[in-house]
């Protein structure tokens, strides 16, 4: 009898220690999720479907923010900026920044633009937005050098608008920016020297600079502080082509100015949910990702 019950003793105890040391074991193996943004292009169609489901998805993925690409008359995807907010915040994200702007005003229709802003900006603010960056700068920016004056006053307007209300102003570019040259240099470098740092800051694609034949680092040195948002982009899913030192930019983002890292799928080898998965399981995984 006492034989049995130190049997079943030594048993219980066998099991309990597996069970511990199974435990200690699986949370060594799982990483810290880091604090990684999405950028809600990359599941725009299913944002046009169905925004709150969508939302939810994102959630479970284990980002923990968002920026979005949907805003029109003061609403965001449709919703008002704070059930929007409200929508994120049950699903664990928060509301961070957004992409959205107007093409390059002339005089004469100066004001109207900058009262399409003051809207937009209350509407971002009202949602607790922290930034606010357009993607994309009309062709007169291209064309010539006073042209790109013209969209760079542009810029610093908005930004000072933005300021006032306490959120940031930038710009996202493409690899446009990089092959036009005008007088000599790249526009991406005219529109560095050309906008106040006090009121526009960069939000810098690095898949678009290395497309454009530029290397992101090289741009963190001789413009450093800039970069407060970097947009973490590969040709599909992170780490799918090769071609991107993500490891390279990491190390220099303190160089960079850069707070946060965002994620942007554009196209896909999967489902643009799955894609979006991989990619954070990417970055979540990799030594480098340093937010």
């Amino acid at each position: 009898m006492t034989s049995k019950k130190f049997s079943l003793k030594y048993l219980l105890f066998i099991g309990v220690a597996v069970f511990l040391f199974q435990g200690i074991t699986s949370c060594q193996k799982a990483p810290k999720e880091k604090f990684l943004g999405l950028q809600l292009y990359s599941v725009r169609d299913a944002m046009k479907n169905d925004v709150a489901g969508t939302v939810a998805e994102v959630g479970k993925m284990g980002y923990k923010y968002v920026e979005t690409a949907g805003y029109s008359n003061g609403k965001i995807y449709g919703l008002d900026p704070v059930d929007f907010k409200n929508l994120c915040e049950k699903n664990g994200l928060q509301f961070l920044g957004a992409h959205t702007g107007q093409n390059i005003p002339t005089d004469e229709n100066w004001d109207k633009t900058m009262e399409w802003w003051d809207t937009c900006i209350a509407a971002h603010k009202a949602g607790g937005a922290k930034w606010i960056v357009q993607p994309w700068m009309s062709k007169i920016g291209y064309e010539s050098l006073d042209g790109l004056k013209q969209a760079c006053k542009y810029f610093n307007a908005v930004g000072e608008k933005c300021n006032a209300a306490g959120i940031r102003f930038g710009y996202h570019n493409h690899s446009h920016e990089f092959t036009t040259i005008l007088e000599g240099k790249p526009v991406y470098d005219w529109m560095m020297e050309l906008t106040d740092p006090e009121k526009v800051m960069f939000e810098m694609d690095v898949y678009w600079v290395v497309k454009g034949g530029k290397n992101p680092v090289d741009y963190f040195a001789k413009y450093p502080g800039r970069y407060e948002v970097l947009h973490i982009k590969d040709e599909k899913e992170l780490g799918e082509s090769g071609k991107i030192d993500f490891a390279a930019i990491f190390a220099k983002k303190e160089q960079a100015g850069t707070k946060y890292g965002v994620v942007e799928v554009e196209r896909y080898n999967f489902d643009p949910i799955v894609s979006c998965q991989k990619s954070f399981d990417y970055l979540n995984t990799a030594d480098f990702t340093s937010f």
